[in-house]
C-alpha cells in the first residue's frame, strides 16, 4: 500500500481554524482512526450491556465525542496529566488505559481499575496519569488547578488537561479556578466540551455568553473555539495551547461536538430532533472523516474493515473478562478510606 500524504481539512468552527495546512501522514491517520473507533466500539458494547443490567448507576457514553480526546492527548507526553467529568471511558481509553479493566470497573468488578467499586464515573490510574472521572460537576476545573499547582510547585514542565461540559462551565468553582490559574501562571488548559446541550438544555437558554471560549477574558485567559469533530483540527489546535500552556500559563479550548446518545443512558433526549441528530452524523461523523481521508490517500478499504473486526474483538475479549471477574468481596467496603501519614 502506498503512503501518502492528506492535506484536506475541515472547516473549523473558529473563523480562522483548521488543521493549520499540516500534512498528515499514513500511520498517523490510522492511529487516530484506530483510537476513536476504539471508543466508539467500545462504548457501543457499554451500552449493550448497560441494557443487560450488567452495568449498574449512571452511565454516560462518548459516542460522538471522540476526535475531543483523540486529538488532545496526541499532543501531550506520557508525563503530562488529565483529569475528566464522568463522560470518562473514551478519556480512560485515550490515555492507554486497558479496555478489559475499563469494563470491569463499569461492571463493579474486581478486574476493574477501581477494583469495582468506583463505577463509570470514578476511576483512576497513576500509571497513565489519568486522574478520574468525577461525577461532581465543575470539579475537573478546581482539582485539575490542584494537579497544575503542583507542578508548578515542583517545578516539572508538566500540563494538566482538565475536560468538562458546557454545562460545567457555568458553575462558580470553575470561575475561581480560571482566576488563581492565571493569577499563579500555573500549567492548565481548561478543555470544555460543548456538546450543546448539557443535561438537556441547550447553551442559548441556559448561557449569557454562548461563546464558551470567551469565559477567561476577564481573567486574561486566552481562549480558542475548536471544531471538535474534526481530529487533525483538534489535533493542531492542541499543539498550540499546550505549548502555551508549558511556557506561558493556562488556555481555554472550546470543543464544539456533538453526543450521540441522550446525557445518559436514561435520557430519551426528547429536547433535540431525530433530524438534527441524523444530520451530524451524516455530515460530520469524527470517524467517518478520518476514514474518508485514508481512503483518498491511498488505504485500501479491506484495512479499515480489519482494523474494525480486530477492535470488536478487542472490545468482546474486554466484555467477556469483565463478566468472568468476581464481584469485589464485601470486605472491601472498608479499604481504601483511609491513608496512613
Amino acid at each position: 500500500m502506498r503512503s501518502s500524504m492528506v492535506t484536506k481539512t475541515t472547516k473549523s468552527t473558529k473563523p480562522n481554524g483548521g488543521s493549520g495546512g499540516a500534512q498528515h501522514s499514513r500511520d498517523e491517520l490510522l492511529r487516530y482512526y484506530r483510537d476513536m473507533l476504539l471508543i466508539r466500539r467500545f462504548e457501543e458494547k457499554a451500552g449493550q450491556l448497560y441494557g443487560m443490567g450488567l452495568i449498574g448507576g449512571f452511565c454516560h457514553l462518548y459516542i460522538g465525542q471522540e476526535a475531543v480526546v483523540v486529538g488532545m492527548q496526541a499532543a501531550i507526553t506520557p508525563d503530562d496529566m488529565v483529569i475528566t467529568s464522568y463522560r470518562d471511558h473514551g478519556h480512560m481509553l485515550a490515555t492507554g488505559m486497558d479496555p478489559k479493566g475499563v469494563m470491569a470497573e463499569l461492571t463493579g468488578r474486581t478486574g476493574g481499575y477501581s477494583r469495582g467499586k468506583g463505577g463509570s464515573m470514578h476511576m483512576f490510574s497513576r500509571e497513565k496519569n489519568f486522574f478520574g472521572g468525577h461525577g461532581i460537576v465543575g470539579t475537573p476545573a478546581s482539582l485539575g488547578l490542584g494537579l497544575a499547582f503542583a507542578q508548578r510547585y515542583r517545578d516539572t514542565s508538566n500540563v494538566v488537561l482538565a475536560y468538562f461540559g458546557d454545562g460545567a462551565a457555568n458553575q462558580g468553582q470553575v470561575a475561581e479556578s480560571f482566576n488563581m490559574a492565571q493569577l499563579w501562571k500555573l500549567p492548565i488548559l481548561f478543555i470544555i466540551e460543548n456538546n450543546q446541550y448539557a443535561m438537556g438544555t441547550s447553551v442559548a437558554r441556559s448561557s449569557a455568553q454562548t461563546q464558551l471560549s470567551k469565559r477567561g477574558e476577564s481573567f486574561g485567559i486566552p481562549g480558542r473555539q475548536v471544531d471538535g469533530m474534526d481530529v487533525l483540527t483538534v489535533k493542531s489546535a492542541a499543539d498550540d495551547a499546550v505549548a502555551h500552556a508549558r511556557s506561558e500559563g493556562p488556555m481555554i479550548l472550546e470543543m464544539m461536538t456533538y453526543r450521540y446518545r441522550g446525557h445518559s443512558m436514561s435520557d430519551p433526549a426528547k429536547y433535540r430532533t431525530r433530524e438534527e441528530v441524523d444530520k451530524v452524523k451524516t455530515e460530520r461523523d469524527p470517524i467517518d472523516n478520518v476514514r474518508d481521508r485514508l481512503l483518498k490517500a491511498g488505504v485500501d478499504e479491506s484495512e479499515l474493515k480489519t482494523i474494525d473486526r480486530e477492535i470488536k474483538d478487542r472490545v468482546t475479549g474486554a466484555a467477556e473478562f469483565a463478566q468472568q471477574s468476581p464481584e469485589p468481596d464485601p470486605s472491601e467496603l472498608y479499604t481504601d478510606i483511609l491513608v496512613d501519614a
